[in-house]
C-alpha cells in the first residue's frame, strides 16, 4: 500500500507562532490565561493546559495575570476590557488575521460597508468584526446572501475572507453581490497555507482510493479539506486520531492520500500513518 500525505498537511505559520508565543510565555510569567482555546485541535489544548495556560470563559480581576490572545484573534472590546481589568496582554493573533483586521478598519474609515464572507459563529469572524465601529454583514453561504432590496443599499462595500474558507464558494458569493451592489472591492483574504492546503484537497483525492482527513471537528479549515476531498472522493473520511481509523477502509486499496488540518499537530499526522501501514501487514 502507497501513502501519500500532503506537502501542506498539518501547523500551518500561524499556528505554530501562536503555540510558540504561549509556551514562551508561560515559561516567563505566571497566572497565564486564555479566553477559549488557542486554536481548535484537542491535541494541541491539553499541550497548553499541561504547561499551565489556564482556559477561561470571561474577564474579571486581571491583577497579577496574563490574558493571550489566541490565533484567531480578539475583538477591540476584549482589549480594552482586559487592559482596565488589569490583564497583562500577550497577543498571538495570527499575521495573516491582523492584516484582515487592518483592511476592514482601513475601508470603514473611508465609507464603505464592510462584509465578511465566514462562518457566522467562529472565533475568527468574530475577531473582524469586532474591529468595527459599525456593525458589518457576515455571509457564510449563498442562501445568507440578503435580499435583493437590502443590497441595493450597499452603494460602496469592501469584501474581505475569513482566512480558511473555500475559494471556490468565495467567488459564488462575489458573483452574485457584484449584480446589485454599484462599487464592490473584494480582497481575497484567504491565507497561503489554506490555499495550498485546498489545492492539494483537490488533486489527492483523485490520485488515491481512500482519502483521510486529519483534524477536529471543531477545525474550520479541517471542515472545509474533508468537503473538498468528499465532493471529489466519496472514499474520504474525517478523523481526529489513529483512534478513528478502520482496517475495512484499507482493505485491497493499493493508494492512501493524507492532508490534516492547519491546526493538526504532525504528532498526530505520523500516528495515523503509522497505524494504517500496520493494518497493511
Amino acid at each position: 500500500m502507497k501513502i501519500n500525505v500532503a506537502k501542506s498537511a498539518g501547523f500551518c505559520f500561524g499556528v505554530k507562532r501562536a503555540l510558540n508565543i504561549a509556551l514562551h510565555t508561560v515559561e516567563h510569567k505566571k497566572n497565564v490565561c486564555m479566553l477559549g482555546d488557542i486554536v481548535h485541535n484537542e491535541d494541541v489544548v491539553r499541550t497548553i493546559s499541561e504547561a499551565g495556560i489556564k482556559k477561561i470563559g470571561r474577564l474579571s480581576s486581571g491583577e497579577g495575570k496574563t490574558l493571550l490572545i489566541r490565533a484567531h484573534g480578539a475583538s477591540k472590546e476584549t482589549f480594552i476590557k482586559a487592559k482596565k481589568a488589569g490583564y497583562t496582554l500577550v497577543d498571538a493573533t495570527c499575521l495573516m488575521v491582523k492584516e484582515i483586521h487592518k483592511i476592514a478598519i482601513k475601508k470603514e474609515q473611508q465609507g464603505c460597508k464592510i462584509i465578511v464572507i465566514g462562518d457566522k459563529k467562529h472565533d475568527e469572524v468574530k475577531g473582524i468584526t469586532g474591529q468595527l465601529k459599525k456593525q458589518a454583514l457576515v455571509i457564510d453561504s449563498l442562501k445568507s446572501i440578503p435580499c435583493i432590496a437590502s443590497l441595493k443599499k450597499y452603494k460602496k462595500a469592501v469584501v474581505v475572507v475569513q482566512s480558511t474558507q473555500n475559494i471556490e464558494k468565495v467567488e459564488k458569493v462575489i458573483k452574485k453581490l457584484e449584480k446589485h451592489i454599484p462599487h464592490l472591492e473584494f480582497y481575497n483574504t484567504i491565507c497561503q497555507p489554506t490555499t495550498s492546503k485546498q489545492q492539494e484537497a483537490r488533486s489527492l483525492p483523485l490520485k488515491n482510493e481512500v482519502m483521510i482527513v486529519i483534524g477536529s471537528k471543531t477545525s474550520a479549515n479541517t471542515k472545509r479539506l474533508y468537503e473538498i476531498s468528499k465532493s471529489l472522493n466519496k472514499k474520504t473520511h474525517w478523523i481526529q486520531s489513529q483512534k478513528d481509523l478502520r482496517k475495512i477502509w484499507f482493505l485491497n486499496v493499493k493508494s492512501v492520500g493524507i492532508t490534516a488540518g492547519a491546526s493538526t499537530p504532525d504528532k498526530t499526522t505520523k500516528e495515523v500513518v503509522k497505524r494504517i501501514k500496520d493494518f497493511a501487514i
